[in-house]
């Protein structure tokens, strides 16, 4: 009897147990179905009707409106001081580093056979002219070198303005004094001044800064040297028992202007249809790369949203989005190069390309010269568009807008403009992706001097570093997103997902 009255305890409080817990269970069903009608109640009611700006409920709006205005107008502020001051700075020094625009002066006049026994005029004239033109300031850099640093030969002079050494040369020919002596005791008419002195530089280096800064004062030097020097000629001429006015008549030029400068532009800026390759055309490179992203990324969301198929796991989609975005810069950079050869920019003038020589559209590769081309914007736009793709990531919106604001200016100011010229601070420049672009353009189109390994090199740099970079900022961009959409789903169901 006693097991019997245990067992039949045990069953009752079983029993009561169980009632226990079925209670519990009816009551939350009851309190879920009272959540749940008053959330239909309420979205039965619809939104509260509108109200005036300055109506009691909206006063906690309010001051959350103002506080979010006066700092993002802040920080809107402070960006525009401190980012486009990146741009006007570039313009801010060029008077005082204009001395960086070097341009050498060297006097071959009677330094060599057969003319070293031959008093020379010329040359020490211009010489002293060219050292007399250096001023504190806002003059390009005049340097006089001796013809024995270039072994006597003028070519020398024109090689070390192709590689880049100097921005520009005036060199005085060997028989500058001799041809003009000879001019007026003969009468020799064929005599031109033209022949007395060279001017040599690269013009597809920087077509802008030769054409604002070298160039003027080249030409305002050419002016100064036919109005001092040609008086001072006249004068010891006339002085000249032994020269006979009949004889030096018959070659007028040789009294007035008596010197000239012929100029030799080594590589001219040519077509006119190049400026927006090497310039301002570039910024659409760096645009269409950063709107890449918002074009191509709901394409590759596909995968990763369980709409009928199971998603793709996250590292795989990560690989994969990484490779097509690579893949579509090939085709886009492709599209933009095909731009410049359509407006018959030259991509295919073989035959040799002399560096001292005056040559008119040379290709630095010949028939390749287009496929160069290309594979310099897609390394290119590799470069720009991973930095943007993951800045985006990142940044999220509305601060992209910020971002491509701040990746246009630092490239723009550090590749439209020449560094040398700039303050101090934007050395960094040399190492921004634009500015290899434009250097590497330049030697494609222009023949100019290559440093293309260099450039190809910083472009791989940029690329391997934003690859590295990718993927964290993909999974803080995955996590962001996450975050979001928590925020959004309703209390209800947040606590029936945290409770299942």
């Amino acid at each position: 009897m006693p097991q019997l009255e245990s067992h039949g305890g045990e069953k009752a409080a079983s029993d009561n147990t169980l009632t226990s817990n079925h209670e519990r269970t009816d009551e939350k069903e009851q309190q879920g179905h009272r959540d749940s009608s008053g959330e239909e109640e309420k979205a039965q009611q619809g939104p509260p009707p509108p109200v005036g700006f300055f109506d009691s409920r909206l006063h906690k709006v309010r001051i959350e409106v103002a506080w979010k205005w006066i700092v993002t107008t802040l920080i809107l502020m402070t960006f525009i001081l401190c980012v486009l001051s990146l741009y006007w700075a570039v313009l801010f020094k060029v008077g005082e580093n204009m001395s960086a625009l070097t341009t050498i002066v060297v006097d071959f006049d009677g330094q060599s056979a057969p003319y070293q026994n031959i008093q020379p005029l010329i040359g020490p004239a211009i010489t002293r002219a060219a050292q007399q033109a250096r001023t504190p300031s806002n003059t390009i850099g005049w340097e006089v070198r001796s013809p024995a640093e270039f072994g006597y030969d003028p070519l020398a002079v024109r090689q070390y303005i192709y590689d880049e050494h100097a921005w520009a040369a005036v060199i005085v020919n060997n028989n500058a004094t001799a041809l003009l002596r000879a001019a007026v005791q003969t009468g020799n008419a064929s005599y031109d001044p033209l022949g007395v002195a060279q001017i040599i530089y690269v013009q597809a280096r920087d077509e802008t800064t030769y054409a604002n800064y070298i160039i003027p004062q080249l030409d305002a030097f050419q002016t100064m040297m036919a109005s001092s020097f040609g008086p001072e000629w006249i004068s010891q001429v006339l002085s000249d028992s032994s020269l006979s006015a009949a004889t030096y008549s018959r070659a007028p030029q040789a009294l007035s202007p008596a010197i000239g400068f012929s100029q030799f532009n080594l590589r001219p800026f040519a077509p006119f249809t190049a400026t927006p390759a090497v310039t301002i055309g570039l910024i659409y490179l760096i645009i269409i790369a950063f709107f890449s992203f918002s074009f191509y990324l709901p394409i590759y969301s596909k995968f990763i949203q369980p709409a009928g198929h199971p998603p793709m796991h996250f590292w795989e989609m990560m690989i994969w989005r990484l490779f097509m975005v690579i893949l579509t810069y090939f085709f886009l950079s492709l599209a933009y190069s095909l731009v410049s050869l359509s407006f018959q920019i030259p991509f295919s003038n073989t035959g040799p390309h002399p560096d001292t020589s005056v040559i008119n559209n040379p290709d630095a590769y010949g028939r390749g010269t287009f496929v160069v081309y290309w594979m310099l914007n897609w390394v290119g736009m590799c470069a720009l568009g991973l930095a943007s793709e993951n800045a985006t990531m990142i940044v999220g919106q509305p601060w992209t807008a910020m971002w491509l604001i701040f990746w246009v200016i630092t490239n723009v100011s550090t590749s439209f403009y020449t560094i040398a010229l700039e303050p101090g601070f934007f050395k960094w420049g040399y190492a921004w992706p634009l500015h290899n672009v434009v250097e590497a353009s330049r030697t494609i189109l222009f023949d100019t001097h290559s440093r293309i390994g260099l450039n190809f090199g910083v472009l791989f740099a940029w690329t391997a570093i934003n690859i590295v970079v990718f993927f964290p900022a993909a999974v803080f961009f995955r996590w962001k997103n996450t975050k979001e959409q928590m925020k959004k789903v309703p209390r209800s169901n947040l606590r029936w997902l945290i409770d299942g």
